[in-house]
């Protein structure tokens, strides 16, 4: 138990070591308890800041905090204590910046004490405590919630969650033990370990209620009266609440083996977080608090000192900041305003597209193809989407009949002729995207940005022909359209900044993630992807078995496994790609024989699917292989595809194909969905070496993803 003394004592040590902190304060005021007349001091977090800078809780925050809940607790005539945040923010947890600056793990070790000691004080408190979640409660703002004897929620509160396992670390402030203890553990590890290895997915606020993590949900911009009154209850005894005990049974084992299930497939071991928490949930059944608080201490201090967490921190960094502002932008105000969108194509990947600048740009959109059929086609399609999101309650009355109204299709380009901003999504043939760009030219006016959504060809060339080359861009969406977040924003030799300014004035408005990339054959992901492919490709050409060239990247903790990404995609659209970079750099990129008889024999990828969905080679897919008699072994293979992104990220970077070694890495992680644990990829190759040995140098400034000296 940490005394008075040792908590003062690790306070004045914690922030003086402290830098450039933004302070949340911890305001005070009394209020009168509604149903029990008696006074209550509300405690209100707020950095001061407006809602883009959520309140964090670094060591002078924690002092504030500190000071005010024993301020409280030391007046006689304080009948409860309630917390709460600024407006819509109850507060984002620790502060990662002064946790990132750590370099010692004594230092942490003292961050995970002071905070389990100050949010100790409303657990235990002599009066009841509440916490009223108002909004967005992430980690430790989470944590200090539970710790108070009773909990509020708003039912507009958007973000709810323990992201730890996510950043690479484990709820650190008594998550992992009050969590299971309050909601049981099956619900505490779809909270701890299911939402955060699922890309961080938040609970909203009736989510959280419904899973018992608050006791009482209400509605309305006078949230904290209603708390607060309801709370005048609690105190009155007019209300009782009647919490049911967790079952500490088989059913609690039962859960940690489903977690560690997750875990395995989310990150096949790679990543040491999520495990170190289930720990913590397995202690929780019938170990005491301070047992596992310690351990949680001792779980944060191992994590916090790690390469994998360092790794996590400047991926976190880097989805936070840099994919906010991208690299080579220009002057914004350069943007031309956009008011109608045209889309060439009504395919699939057309029609996302079509129901995207619907919903977030929300001006007329008109969508073109060869024929009325294949037009009424891609009409239906998205109608039909806005329909689901009607049902599902994400659309009201009006909002889905202004979207449907918005919405036209065509067969005539002339159609075209008012529109500001026109995308192609046709068949990946250069000829056919230059002639379709060729008769838009014809219509539409000298301004009309014309983006081409390829993923390989060179937008130069698109472009060379045209009488106004300046307004060509690459504009390469990820599928699924609605989901992955990049945009690889593409500048030909002759586009001009208007024309980029306005392409990355739309991205943001679509709220994708642009990273400006070269007009190189196949940009970044899908030029990174498809090395990594030719390299498992050659090892199974010369006899490795396709099982093991598969597997050979599972340390990586992967999101999936190369063949199952390829089946995703399709053999035909990744021997197309493969060609394209084999066309543009030579045997860097061989084309595998075994793949061209796959498409030719119209495969839909390696494997098929048991009934319980469970991945198998077929004899006929095996037959249509020609192998050779040089087996690799698994790490044999991981070790030649490390080494070909290294030298190809070494490549990509001497061409300029992006600014800096962190623009690829955010590309693979919202284009990809590659792991925070890995940085998405530089970090890793120069934590295990493989830059210097391939390259001869880190490809990071020192310093950077790696603890500090």
């Amino acid at each position: 138990m940490t005394t008075p003394e040792r908590l003062n004592e690790l306070l004045e040590i914690a922030t003086a070591q402290a830098k450039d902190e933004v302070v949340t304060h911890a305001r005070s005021r009394d209020f009168t308890l509604p149903h029990a007349g008696k006074t209550g001091v509300l405690i209100t977090l707020d950095n001061g800041r407006d809602h883009t800078r959520p309140n964090t809780l670094g060591p002078h925050s924690l002092r504030e905090l500190n000071d005010a809940i024993d301020a409280a607790l030391a007046r006689d005539d304080v009948a409860a204590i309630a917390v709460t945040g600024k407006p819509f923010i109850l507060a984002a947890g620790a502060d990662l910046t002064q946790l990132g600056a750590l370099s010692d793990r004594d230092q942490v070790l003292a961050i995970a004490e002071i905070g389990h000691a100050i949010y100790d004080k409303l657990h235990t408190a002599h009066v009841p405590t509440f916490g009223l979640i108002n909004g967005l409660a992430l980690g430790g703002g989470l944590e200090l919630a539970l710790h108070c004897q009773y909990r509020t929620v708003s039912a507009a509160a958007p973000a709810i969650a323990l992201p730890e396992c996510f950043l690479g670390l484990v709820p650190g402030w008594g998550g992992a033990y009050l969590l299971p203890n309050l909601i049981g553990a099956d619900r505490a590890v779809t909270v701890i370990i299911e939402n955060a290895l699922n890309q961080n997915r938040m609970l909203k606020g009736p989510q959280a209620y419904e899973l018992g993590i608050a006791d009482a949900m209400f509605d309305g911009a006078d949230f904290i009266e209603q708390s607060l009154g309801w709370a005048g209850q609690i105190v009155a005894g007019t209300i009782k609440l009647d919490r049911p005990e967790p079952d500490r049974g088989e059913a609690w084992d039962a859960a940690v083996a489903r977690g560690k299930a997750i875990a395995d497939l989310k990150t096949s071991g790679a990543a040491p977080a999520p495990y170190r928490a289930l720990e913590l949930i397995a202690a929780a059944k019938t170990a005491d608090r301070e047992t596992v608080y310690a351990a949680e201490n001792e779980a944060l201090a191992d994590l916090v000192m790690s390469e994998e967490l360092r790794s996590s921190l400047y991926a976190f960094d880097l989805v936070q900041k840099r994919a906010k502002k991208p690299a080579g932008a220009p002057d914004k105000d350069l943007a031309r305003p956009v008011t109608k969108v045209g889309i060439v194509g009504a395919g699939l990947m057309a029609s996302q597209l079509a129901l995207l600048f619907l919903r977030r740009l929300q001006v007329p959109v008109v969508i073109t193809d060869l024929d009325q059929e294949r037009v009424d086609r891609g009409f239906g399609y998205v109608t039909a989407e806005i329909d689901k999101l009607a049902g599902r309650g994400r659309l009201s009355p009006d909002e889905t009949n202004r979207l449907k109204a918005l919405i036209t299709g065509t067969t005539d380009r002339a159609d075209f002729a008012d529109c500001d901003f026109v995308i192609e999504a046709v068949f990946e043939e250069l000829e056919v995207k230059k002639q379709v760009f060729g008769e838009l030219e014809q219509h539409v006016s000298e301004t009309c940005l014309l983006a081409t959504n390829t993923s390989s060809l060179s937008v130069s060339e698109m472009a060379a022909d045209l009488d106004h080359p300046e307004r060509v861009v690459g504009f390469h969406f990820f599928n699924p359209v609605a989901v992955l977040p990049l945009l690889e924003v593409a500048r030909a030799e002759k586009t001009d900044d208007a024309t980029l300014a306005t392409a990355l004035a739309v991205a943001k408005t679509l709220k994708k993630n642009a990273v400006l990339v070269a007009d190189e054959t196949a940009f970044v992901v899908n030029r990174l992807l498809l090395r990594l492919m030719t390299v498992i490709d050659a090892a199974v050409d010369e006899g490795t078995p396709l099982e093991v060239a598969d597997r050979a990247l599972r340390p990586l903790g992967l999101p999936m496994s190369p063949f199952v990404l390829a089946q995703l995609v399709g053999p035909a659209v990744v021997l197309h790609v493969n060609e394209s970079l084999h066309d543009r750099f030579g045997d860097r990129f061989p084309v595998s024989d075994n793949l061209r008889a796959l498409v030719a024999a119209k495969r839909p990828g390696i494997y098929d699917w048991t009934a319980d969905g469970k991945p198998y080679v077929a004899e006929e897919t095996r037959a249509l292989f020609t192998v050779g008699d040089r087996p690799s072994t698994e790490d044999q293979v991981r070790e030649r595809v490390l080494a070909a992104l290294a030298e190809e990220i070494g490549l990509m970077l001497s061409d300029q194909v992006v600014a800096a070694p962190m623009d690829i890495d955010l590309c693979l992680i919202l284009g990809a969905g590659w792991p925070f644990h890995l940085g998405g990829i530089v970090p890793y190759l120069d934590r295990e070496g493989v830059s210097e040995k391939v390259l001869g140098r880190r490809l990071l400034p020192p310093g950077v993803a790696s603890l500090p000296a």
